[in-house]
């Protein structure tokens, strides 16, 4: 009896303690946050991006690393982790959104150097690819929506473009992209909803001169 009572107390012993690991299991990553889920897919153009910005700040405040595995998209949240496939090689490589850009009419993502390595991209420096959203950020912090209307090395030509997009239409900036060489990029709208930004730049197109307005890019504060 009292050997039968034994096995019963180890048994109710290893009982709670199974219990009380599966309550401190983590709880799995979201699917989803606002704006943005997983599974969510884009395509176009990808490029990659090296030196001069290697050991630069990202737009997410950290040094950019062109061996490591990150990115740069114009909206995505910082920390959301993408699949970026080439539809013509079928390779693909899996990486973290640090940094804004690229700035370039039809392309989506700009790459490190390591990812272009890795899809042999660095003869091209483009391809074409299908970016889906493979993990979302668990916060994101709210975001400013903008349009981007154009981009130029002389800042003064920038300031003329921003004084006639302020005057039709309010909130316009010139912000100074460092590089080889430096862009002023014009921005336009300072809006918290990426489907107004896009009604924006729909606008920007039909009433001026400006027709490949379209960039919607994200501002951050960091």
């Amino acid at each position: 009896m009292r050997w039968a009572c034994s096995i019963l107390a180890a048994v109710l012993i290893l009982t709670g303690c199974h219990r009380k690991a599966v309550s401190k299991l983590v709880p799995p990553p979201p699917a989803s946050v606002p704006g943005i889920a997983v599974g969510q897919t884009e395509t176009g153009l990808a490029s990659w991006y090296g030196h001069p910005y290697h050991g630069r700040r990202a737009a997410n405040g950290e040094i950019y690393d062109m061996e490591q595995f990150t990115a740069a998209h114009r909206t995505l949240p910082f920390n959301t982790w993408v699949r970026v496939f080439d539809l013509d090689t079928s390779k693909s490589v899996d990486l973290r959104i640090i940094d804004r850009g690229p700035f370039v009419d039809g392309r989506v993502i700009d790459v490190s150097h390591a990812a272009a390595r890795a899809m042999d991209m660095i003869g091209p420096g483009t391809a074409r690819v299908r970016i889906e959203v493979i993990r979302v950020p668990e916060v994101v912090e709210p975001a400013i929506f903008a349009v981007q209307v154009g981009a130029f090395r002389n800042r003064e030509n920038a300031e003329r473009l921003r004084e006639r997009m302020a005057s039709r239409y309010g909130a316009a900036r010139v912000v100074l992209r460092p590089g080889n060489p430096d862009l002023w990029r014009v921005l336009v709208g300072s809006l918290t909803d990426q489907n107004q930004a896009l009604g924006l730049a729909e606008r920007i197109r039909r009433e001026s001169e400006e027709k490949t307005a379209g960039f919607i890019v994200r501002l951050d504060t960091v």
